[in-house]
């Protein structure tokens, strides 16, 4: 926290209700984004209210603060070396479902909703999408 503290806003110069603990609102977005669970349901009694912690979270956002804290932490990371930074790359497949594709359905007599298919009649394969698919049917 002592890194990141002086890239946090502060109360110098701003009106209003000023900012309270910036440790209690940095560990409130860590905490809802590993917990991986609604902003409500932050809990009250450690991080003060959900309102409070998604406010600060949305104008460090918007200013740019996040931005130059990962830019601070990387620096600091790989300065050391402790950062690696070679990529892995894998060849997973993702199959579409079939409710994804803008193909027709000739049983039912739908079209699809894409602008490829949009003024083909029913039943009839679209020559665009038989160029694009034929390629990989192998």
């Amino acid at each position: 926290m002592e890194r990141i503290e002086p890239l946090l806003p502060s109360n110098e110069g701003r009106r209003g209700h000023p900012f309270g603990d910036n440790r209690k609102v940095v560990e409130g977005i860590i905490y809802r984004y590993r917990a991986d669970i609604p902003w409500r349901d932050l809990p009250r009694e450690r991080f003060g209210g959900w309102q409070t912690v998604w406010n600060r979270h949305a104008r460090c956002a918007r200013d740019g603060t996040w931005d130059r804290v990962l830019q601070v932490v990387l620096a600091d990371a790989d300065a050391p070396g402790l950062i690696d930074w070679n990529v892995s790359v894998d060849a997973t497949v993702c199959h579409a479902h079939q409710h994804g594709t803008n193909t027709t359905r000739p049983d039912q007599g739908h079209r699809g909703h894409d602008r490829i298919t949009r003024n083909a009649p029913s039943g009839t394969v679209n020559p665009q999408i038989t160029a694009l698919v034929a390629p990989m049917a192998g």
